[in-house]
């Protein structure tokens, strides 16, 4: 049985990993600088709730105590979440270190060292960061999720279109599949190495369209798909194919069977 902290357990891969890990009889807690309320439908039953910052370092000892491995599934979209991604995953591995933490799980995407697009440029910061952490660490790079395409498809359809990028393939995959990677790379015997980096991707790679015609088959969506140039440093990785990796696909859920399980998602 291992003591796993998860930082950041409120988003769509932090609650899969302190799910699975409950379930796997591992002791569990979790942080957040906004814990969710107790209840039976926003906490898992087994894990204990910490409320924690790692902008400022409050609460960090007290989640940690007792830990072998943190698992860091936290996010940092805009505003100074953003510009401060990195030092908040400093200041999370230095009071990991200080309670004794053996190792570091840090959720990251594909490539994202390659694109100067913002949030991803900040996910490769703070990658720099767990490669240079004073205990062993893992970076696990992630393809996206299914929900980033139905996020862009369903913004559309309240237009009665259904947006798809020119020239762009996608690789997504299940944040339950994401979470089984993460808990692997933390629960795995040490390989003797200070920091490794490894690489994941959904099990099918195909044309946005294609994803776009399944997800207007599942939700019955009468938008039209329209193909557009996406701008931008998002829009350079994406048509570099830069967010496929062919060579590292991993079994698991596929987008048509995510949607049939996901039907609030959609």
């Amino acid at each position: 049985m291992t003591r796993i902290c998860v930082a950041g357990g409120t988003g769509q891969v932090g609650r899969e990993v302190v799910h699975q890990a409950v379930a796997g009889g591992h002791v569990v807690t979790f942080l957040s600088r906004n814990p969710p309320e107790p209840g039976p439908n926003v906490r898992t039953s087994g894990a204990e709730y910490f409320p924690a910052d790692v902008a400022t370092g409050a609460g960090l000892a007290a989640a940690l105590a007792g830990a072998d491995v943190v698992i860091d599934c936290l996010e940092g979209r805009a505003g100074n979440a953003l510009a401060h991604f990195a030092d908040g995953g400093a200041r999370l591995l230095a009071a990991a270190q200080d309670a004794g933490v053996a190792r570091a799980v840090l959720l990251s995407i594909v490539n994202c060292d390659r694109s100067a697009f913002a949030y991803y440029a900040s996910k490769a910061a703070k990658e720099q960061v767990y490669a240079r952490a004073g205990l062993e660490s893992v970076t696990v790079r992630v393809t996206q999720f299914h929900s980033f395409l139905t996020t862009i498809f369903a913004a559309g359809s309240k237009l009665r279109v259904i947006p798809v990028v020119d020239g762009v393939r996608f690789q997504p995959i299940a944040p339950a599949d994401a979470a089984a990677a993460l808990l692997e790379a933390a629960l795995e015997p040490s390989a003797g190495k200070r920091h490794s980096l490894r690489t994941i991707g959904g099990p099918e790679i195909q044309d946005m369209r294609e994803f776009a015609r399944q997800w207007k088959a599942a939700t019955g969506s009468r938008g039209r798909l329209i193909r557009f140039p996406l701008p931008g440093a998002l829009g350079k990785y994406l048509r570099a194919g830069l967010n496929v990796v062919p060579e590292q696909r991993r079994a698991g859920e596929t987008f048509s069977g995510w949607l049939a399980k996901k039907p609030d998602s959609l």
